[in-house]
């Protein structure tokens, strides 16, 4: 988790680099420097449950973190996509900057795709407005990792960080 942590927050801060607009790169960050935190405070009471042991307030203390760490994570994840749809600049020749744009506008043709398909096959109301039942949402970057966790499935529990793999080696 910890480590899944700090890759969201290495997204994050490439995106907010990138991001052509100055409010959401701001957001980004801060929503990238609170997920490091809580990722930090995660990793030292997942070392001190080890050393302690089994005690019901150090289990309520990890799962608490555990939490909070998945809220942050949707919380850069919702500034990311915020960011994308605001507009990001050209990456660098970085190959983990090519790879966070790739996935990026990967999820934006998502979108649009889903968009002009609701725009086509319109279920709405008398007044204009969109009918919930059976309307299917928004695609998400969120919904976007989903789909590509299954794939790794087969990364071992602690794998030992290697050098040149890149942000999304780790498919978030």
């Amino acid at each position: 988790m910890v480590s899944d942590g700090q890759v969201v927050v290495k997204f994050g801060n490439i995106l907010a680099k990138h991001c052509l607009d100055r409010r959401c790169s701001t957001e980004l960050l801060r929503a990238a420097e609170h997920t490091q935190s809580i990722s930090s405070q995660l990793s030292i009471v997942a070392r001190v449950k080890a050393v302690t042991g089994e005690s019901k307030a150090s289990s309520e203390l990890l799962l608490s973190n555990v939490k909070n760490l998945i809220q942050a994570v949707q919380h850069v994840l919702r500034a990311a996509e915020v960011a994308c749809v605001k507009g990001l600049g050209q990456p660098s020749a970085d190959p983990e900057e090519e790879e966070v744009a790739a996935f990026c506008q990967q999820w934006r043709k998502n979108l649009t795709q889903h968009r002009a398909k609701e725009a086509l096959n319109s279920d709405r109301d008398e007044l204009g407005l969109r009918k919930t039942q059976g309307a299917k949402g928004e695609p998400t970057l969120m919904s976007l990792v989903q789909e590509q966790l299954p794939r790794s499935r087969n990364v071992p529990k602690h794998p030992s960080p290697r050098k040149g793999h890149t942000v999304m080696d780790r498919h978030l």
